[in-house]
């Protein structure tokens, strides 16, 4: 899916029929900060909100999506695409969502082990700098563990979507 192609089709659509944004969002239940977001092509509107446009604007969801008016020859190919489109987009919203949560785990593995390697152990007794060691390695374990698991849920979560 574009995302900019159907910004400017939702921000041209607006303007002929003489909405500002806040006109707009009034009418659909959402901030004028929401329709910009949409028109810059940042998000895509959700589904019930695709509904309400496609009534006001008086034009299909698929022809929204699509970010053109399409005649009846277009429609069916444009349909397939889009549909096609949506089915992919949870594979890439689990794609992205392992990247980060990937990049997160690494982080905070690394940034514990800087944090143990920076302790000023040789200031403190015996007893504080074990403690010290064993309080950072926990929570550097809390963290990983819990990166973890989301990673894990997160992968579960697609597996049963498929």
């Amino acid at each position: 899916m574009d995302t900019v192609k159907i910004g400017k089709f939702l921000k041209e659509l607006r303007k002929e029929n003489g909405f500002t944004q806040e006109q707009l969002g009034e009418k659909i239940g959402v901030t004028n900060k929401t329709v910009s977001r949409w028109e810059n092509g940042n998000y895509i509107p959700p589904v019930e909100c695709l509904a309400m446009l496609s009534d006001i604007y008086g034009i299909s969801i698929n022809e929204i999506i699509s970010g053109q008016k399409l005649t009846s020859d277009e429609f069916v190919d444009a349909a397939e695409d889009n549909l096609k489109d949506a089915l992919e987009l949870p594979k890439q919203l689990s794609k992205k969502s392992e990247r980060t949560l990937t990049i997160m785990w690494g982080a905070s593995t690394l940034l514990t082990m800087l944090i143990l390697f920076l302790l000023p152990t040789k200031e403190l007794n015996f007893g504080y700098s074990l403690l010290l060691i064993f309080l950072v390695g926990a929570l550097g374990f809390i963290s990983n563990t819990i990166n973890f698991i989301t990673l894990l849920l997160n992968k579960e979560r697609f597996d049963n979507d498929k």
